[in-house]
């Protein structure tokens, strides 16, 4: 599976023209696309910050979409006095305990490694972070993304609610550690968001 990230930057006080827009018509055209396996929308109020994700069964149908997107980021930027920077990434892992709530907390980590280590990246992920986060109160799920030509990648985690998150930074801490010095890698940004909606999972 494929995901597209779009991050969008917007005047906070204009981020909920952007996030009804996408709620009402960006999913709607999406989730009609033929390969389209869902949305997630993701913000941050007081930064004004929005995280548009998409998944696609394979990287023919997400990049078939791409003009139809283009259009609709074109309108989120109108609407918000936004910026639009766009990722992609393969789906490399994901847990789920249970389906994560409007309202919900998700952390996501963005890593950096050695291109040709991106397999050594997600193995010292699922053997070091999974046990414990799976074990961890409040946790709902967790997805890994990968860009196997640059060795980027991001980790997610999803969280019954802001609580929980906040209750969890410190053992996370810890973790992000062991991983990246079993894999080799290091941490580029570390952002904190609550969850709008999700309407697929990544599998």
């Amino acid at each position: 599976m494929h995901v597209r990230l779009n991050l969008v930057t917007a005047d906070p006080a204009k981020l909920y023209d952007v996030v009804d827009y996408v709620r009402h018509d960006v999913r709607a055209m999406l989730e009609g696309r033929p390969g389209n396996m869902g949305m997630s929308l993701l913000v941050n109020d007081p930064l004004g910050i929005a995280i548009v994700e998409s998944y696609w069964f394979s990287g023919d149908a997400m990049r078939e979409s791409e003009h139809s997107v283009a259009a609709s980021r074109a309108q989120a930027v109108r609407r918000g006095a936004a910026t639009v920077s766009v990722e992609r990434f393969v789906v490399a892992s994901s847990t789920r305990t249970r389906r994560p709530e409007a309202g919900a907390g998700v952390r996501l980590t963005r890593v950096e490694g050695d291109a040709k280590a991106v397999d050594r990246i997600a193995t010292a992920y699922e053997d070091i972070a999974l046990p414990w986060l799976t074990d961890t109160d409040g946790f709902c799920g967790a997805t890994l993304y990968e860009d196997r030509a640059t060795g980027r990648g991001i980790r997610q985690t999803y969280w019954r609610d802001p609580v929980a998150l906040s209750a969890s930074r410190g053992a996370a801490a810890g973790v992000r550690a062991e991983v990246v010095a079993a894999a080799d890698g290091s941490i580029r940004a570390l952002e904190e968001y609550s969850l709008v909606f999700t309407s697929g999972w990544p599998e």
